[in-house]
């Protein structure tokens, strides 16, 4: 428990982030994962709106620059590959 009344404002700040920083990273992950399900047109289509979280939340500091490189680059190697998938069958 903290003495100090900044520090017991620290952790209620740290808990507000914490919360927020959570919903942004699970939205991105739920894109990524709707990203595989859907046809290829629609993936393509999201792809700007996953592109456009990602930078958000390495804009606010909640990604990395690399973890963001890397979840673009999944994204777009995701996308392309339904789009394979749909077309071999």
């Amino acid at each position: 428990m903290p003495i100090l009344k900044s520090s017991a404002k620290d952790v209620r700040r740290i808990k507000k982030r914490t919360i927020r920083n959570k919903q942004v990273i699970s939205r991105i992950r739920n894109l990524l994962k709707k990203i595989r399900k859907v046809t290829p047109e629609e993936a393509k289509k999201m792809l700007p709106s996953v592109y456009s979280a990602i930078d958000k939340a390495v804009k606010n500091g909640i990604l990395k620059k690399g973890t963001a490189k890397r979840y673009k680059s999944r994204a777009a190697l995701r996308a392309n590959k339904s789009m394979i998938n749909n077309v071999q069958k």
